[in-house]
């Protein structure tokens, strides 16, 4: 049995992945961390992970940035690894991250599902064999109108799992709007939609001479996230210090 303290149980994600553990037989919840209590929780809850005092094999972190910080401190301390969602970290709290996971294991990924980053395997091997000869690439991401950034950050990762396997020769475009101009061979193409309550799709091109291949994947919830993160912190519990991310997982 895997111990789990659930780092923003009482957030969206967070309660997503209570509710999944609840039917895993093989990890449980042990404590959650939270600063809001309106929610009614099957174990204890304590404001701040530096409160906590029950110990757990891993913890999960669907919190907000600002708390990543003492997460750090407290995972360090104790010797506990950490799977690392939340997103938008500062380039000093990434620095952070990489110093921590020096002394605790930290399993890190732009995206938690399963499905993307078993895209992303395929995605280099096709980039290998097709921008090689000739094909260009785009991606195109649509997500839900209440996104903020843009391109998404799954997009990004896309681009460079492939941009890696092509010695990192290749620019990426976001607007074409502004230059008129051909477009370049060493170059990803990236663009965003914004629109209704698209939870993730995301459409990568390969676009050769008369030949066409699109590799996609559609996230339908929210919920193939937590799945991967609870997946995730079965693989790193008792794992040794280091970096870890979502292709370790899957192997």
């Amino acid at each position: 049995m895997v111990n789990v303290i659930m780092h923003g149980c009482n957030g969206h994600m967070g309660r997503v992945v209570t509710e999944l553990i609840e039917k895993d037989e093989n990890v449980q919840i042990v404590a959650g961390i939270d600063a809001y209590t309106g929610v009614q929780n099957e174990y204890p809850v304590f404001p701040s992970i530096k409160e906590c005092t029950v110990k757990a094999d891993v913890i999960i972190d669907f919190a907000v940035a600002q708390a990543v910080d003492g997460l750090l401190e407290y995972a360090v301390e104790t010797g506990t690894p950490v799977v690392l969602c939340t997103t938008g970290l500062s380039a000093e709290q990434i620095e952070k991250v990489n110093q921590a996971s020096k002394k605790v294991a930290i399993l890190k990924s732009a995206n938690m599902s399963l499905g993307i980053n078993t895209l992303m395997k395929l995605l280099r091997t096709a980039a290998d064999i097709l921008a090689n000869r000739g094909f260009d690439i785009e991606i195109v991401e649509k997500h839900h109108n209440q996104k903020l950034d843009a391109p998404s950050g799954t997009a990004l990762a896309l681009a460079d799992c492939m941009n890696q396997v092509l010695d990192n020769e290749y620019d990426y475009t976001y607007d074409r709007s502004t230059v008129r101009q051909k477009r370049k061979h060493n170059e990803i193409g990236i663009s965003a939609v914004r629109g209704g309550t698209i939870v993730g799709e995301h459409d990568v091109i390969f676009a050769g001479t008369d030949e066409v291949i699109q590799i996609s994947h559609t996230a339908y919830s929210k919920a193939i996230f937590a799945k991967g993160a609870i997946d995730a912190a079965k693989y790193i519990a008792g794992k040794e210090a280091g970096m870890y991310n979502m292709a370790d997982v899957i192997g």
